[in-house]
């Protein structure tokens, strides 16, 4: 049985204004005890400013870690999501958020097959996502870094095109980011997909959405940034806790919603859960 950890996703806080130490201490007051940062290549207006909580991998990531011990936190990983069907960004975006995480101490680097160029086929997309992943579990596995291959766009939004995935290359580096709610909205039941992932299950976003969200969206999309807080939607949170713990690895539960007042009410129907 794997044990369970209450994480959120630092997207709650994208309506605040607000940077990513600012970010971090507002988890840990609400009593999450794990982060999941959002990292970005480069540098742009918002996070400098510190209107925004993503951050640099031009910067020390000793800030991550600094801002975490100072709070209490620990890493559940790092929201990385660059397109693996376009190795020309995904590679080296992939390639250092793997190096970011290995000297911050986060295990996994989360992304996703990201928007497809119009003029390619599945066929040749699949191979370039195989060179893509193949160029960053190279350099994810002596670093003990693990990939978590989301359910969110065209090819992943069902349990056969993840697992296609997944199975592009064969590394102990790539394993499953499951969200609850994309799998929900793009029209699966969540349940026994998350089931069958659970011997590559290795980090899951905690999505909850509301009634009227699936009504005006389920199997139109293939997911959605954020969800509603959870237990005020669709997701039978006891089963998915119920699920996790028989994956073999412990598992964060790390919640993605839209506001600070939203991941305060996800504690109170997490916490009793993990």
């Amino acid at each position: 049985m794997g044990r369970l950890h209450l994480g959120i996703n630092l997207e709650f806080v994208r309506h605040d204004d607000k940077p990513f130490e600012w970010a971090v201490a507002k988890a840990a007051e609400l009593g999450y005890t794990h982060v999941e940062p959002m990292l970005h290549w480069g540098r742009e207006l918002l996070s400098e400013a510190g209107y925004f909580h993503s951050v640099s991998m031009l910067d020390d990531p000793l800030r991550i870690v600094r801002a975490c011990e100072a709070n209490g936190v620990a890493l559940s990983g790092f929201s990385a999501h660059t397109p693996l069907t376009k190795p020309e960004i995904g590679v080296e975006y992939l390639k250092q958020a793997i190096r970011f995480a290995a000297e911050c101490g986060a295990l996994v680097v989360n992304t996703d097959e990201g928007p497809k160029q119009p003029w390619t086929s599945s066929d040749e997309d699949h191979v370039l996502m195989r060179y893509t992943l193949m160029e960053a579990a190279k350099v994810a596995e002596p670093r003990g870094v693990l990939i978590g291959l989301e359910c969110h766009q065209q090819y992943s939004r069902t349990p056969a095109g993840l697992r296609r995935i997944l199975e592009l290359v064969d590394s102990p580096a790539i394993g499953a980011n499951f969200d609850t709610g994309n799998s929900y909205l793009a029209g699966e039941d969540p349940y026994p997909w998350l089931e069958s992932l659970l011997p590559d299950l290795v980090h899951l976003h905690a999505k909850d959405i509301t009634l009227q969200h699936s009504e005006a969206e389920r199997g139109k999309v293939t997911g959605t940034p954020v969800g509603c807080a959870c237990g005020d939607g669709v997701i039978d949170w006891a089963r998915v806790a119920e699920l996790c713990r028989r994956a073999p690895r412990e598992i964060v539960l790390s919640v993605e919603c839209g506001t600070v007042e939203q991941a305060a009410r996800s504690v109170g129907c997490l916490g009793t859960l993990v």
